[in-house]
């Protein structure tokens, strides 16, 4: 298995989406004992098809061989260095409300690599108080303290009102990409990405699918 430079062009981020699923089903394989897995197999957890998987991989070189399927060992190791997991990456959390705090207490961050290292609020009753072994600060000491820290991700968990606000300063204070919980969709800032995660989106999509099997169902009926 060889791995090549990435072809010239932005990969897109359902791309890169599917990836982590393939990853999640192949380390799964892994601690099963798998050797080796089929494209077919790959493609079950993201609904996608066998060739969408070759598609995905071949932006980033060759993977097994044709009838053979993909050794799973190998392929973990090179889905790991694709995503960028082959290092730790340092957190700072912005807003300790409920979504945050169970942020903190979500110990599976850092398994995957992903360390949160500074919490901040606004609310001067949070301030000084500790939260998961962290000591939460003032959003006033945001942008020495991603310096010093290290920051390469933002994540903002505040109220929609002022999740721009705080994006915004996250940029600036030097982190190198966002990710949103707040219930608003922001923007990219200064070539910094920002990803949101919408809850209600997510609930609103499953909530089509329902009345979708629904509407089928009776049409069904109907016709019988």
């Amino acid at each position: 298995m060889a791995t090549a430079p990435l072809q010239s062009g932005r990969i897109s981020d359902s791309t890169v989406r599917r990836l982590s699923l393939y990853l999640r089903m192949l380390r799964d394989l892994e601690r099963a004992g798998v050797e080796v897995v089929s494209s077919a197999r790959l493609a079950e957890p993201s609904g996608a098809t066998s060739a969408q998987v070759r598609k995905d991989l071949s932006h980033f070189g060759s993977f097994g061989k044709r009838g053979r399927g993909y050794s799973v060992e190998r392929l973990v190791r090179a889905l790991e260095e694709i995503l960028g997991l082959t290092q730790s990456w340092r957190l700072a959390l912005v807003g300790v409300g409920k979504i945050g705090t169970a942020l903190l207490g979500y110990g599976g961050l850092a398994g995957r690599g992903f360390d949160v290292v500074a919490a901040f609020d606004v609310d001067d009753a949070k301030i000084g108080s500790r939260a998961f072994g962290l000591t939460i600060r003032s959003v006033s000491e945001l942008r020495p303290a991603i310096a010093e820290l290290g920051v390469e991700i933002g994540v903002v968990a505040t109220p929609a009102r002022v999740a721009a606000e705080v994006a915004e300063k996250l940029a600036r204070a030097g982190v190198g990409a966002i990710l949103n919980f707040a219930p608003v969709e922001l923007s990219e800032i200064e070539g910094v990405p920002i990803r949101t995660v919408d809850i209600v989106l997510e609930l609103e999509g499953l909530s089509y699918l329902l009345s979708e099997a629904g509407r089928r169902l009776a049409s069904g009926g109907a016709g019988a």
